[in-house]
């Protein structure tokens, strides 16, 4: 009896490790080692080479071999894992959070997302994910002349943009942008694009966009390496040197060449620091402000 409970055991665990592996291989676009696999899940790598043959036997489009990594393929489908009470949470907020914070129609995408959720749910974790054990408040927002739905549309179909902008001292200015993604504070959001007129990238209020047109014209360059340049273009000399690619969060005026928006206030910072706190305090309470990023270290000290 205790050898059956012992094989069910161990069989039950190996499943689970199975699925875990699968999700992770989801996580991932490029090539990944199986010494990367092997950390994060707590096992051998040799551990690792058997579940990536066993899951290939099943059918999983994994390509690769030991030494080089490993990427799975689109299009395969496992049944689902059941959700933990702790992901339920992480699911329940964010889509409460679309619900309240977002445009019409994300809004109602997230309506209908939870509305099948709860569908397939047993009725214990439906229960769980309809008590409102965790809610999200009402915020302040910037009331907006254009739809969200339209700058989300235009970045999904890779799209041109043409704008007319209102900037922070009333002047109004047409531009032509290539629109590469939508941030959401939580009182403003912004869309981050390849600006014709400045030829370079920058940051739009959503609220100060007056009035906006899809072009039939589609972007030069695909959206995902417009995505990768923008993201450098928020590194620091030294951080490109060094390889750093986690930007800095995106802010009114995170380009250090962009105009001040005013001029006593400076805001010195490195992606690399914990000023990301007075980052979010500047967009929180809609204090205009101008950056200047600082090499890391002992730039960072100085008066």
């Amino acid at each position: 009896m205790i050898w059956q409970q012992l094989c069910y055991h161990t069989g039950v665990m190996r499943t689970q490790r199975l699925f875990d592996l699968l999700q992770m291989l989801r996580r991932y676009r490029r090539p990944v080692s199986a010494a990367t696999l092997a950390g994060e899940m707590s096992v051998s790598v040799r551990t690792v080479y058997r579940d990536i043959a066993a899951l290939q036997a099943m059918g999983a489009e994994i390509e690769g071999e030991p030494g080089i990594g490993y990427v799975l393929r689109p299009g395969f489908l496992l049944p689902p894992l059941m959700f933990s009470p702790t992901e339920l949470d992480a699911l329940t907020l964010g889509l409460r959070w679309a619900i309240r914070r977002t445009d019409p129609d994300l809004s109602a995408a997230a309506r209908n997302a939870m509305a099948k959720l709860g569908a397939v749910l047993p009725v214990d974790l439906r229960d769980k994910m309809e008590d409102e054990a965790l809610i999200v408040g009402s915020g302040h927002e910037m009331s907006q002349s254009v739809d969200l739905a339209l700058l989300r549309d235009a970045i999904r179909r890779e799209r041109k943009l043409a704008i007319d902008y209102r900037d922070e001292k009333g002047r109004t200015s047409s531009r032509v942008v290539w629109p590469v993604t939508l941030a959401f504070f939580e009182t403003t959001r912004l869309l981050v694009a390849w600006c014709e007129l400045r030829q370079d990238f920058r940051h739009f209020r959503a609220d100060r966009i007056v009035a906006a047109d899809l072009l039939a014209d589609r972007l030069p360059r695909p959206r995902r390496l417009l995505v990768r340049d923008w993201r450098k273009s928020l590194l620091t000399e030294s951080d490109r040197r060094s390889g750093y690619n986690t930007p800095r969060p995106i802010g009114r005026a995170t380009n250090a060449r962009e105009e001040s928006m005013a001029k006593d206030l400076v805001f010195y910072t490195n992606p690399q620091s914990r000023a990301v706190v007075v980052h979010w305090m500047l967009e929180e309470v809609g204090c205009p402000y101008r950056i200047e990023v600082l090499e890391f270290g002992a730039p960072m000290k100085s008066p």
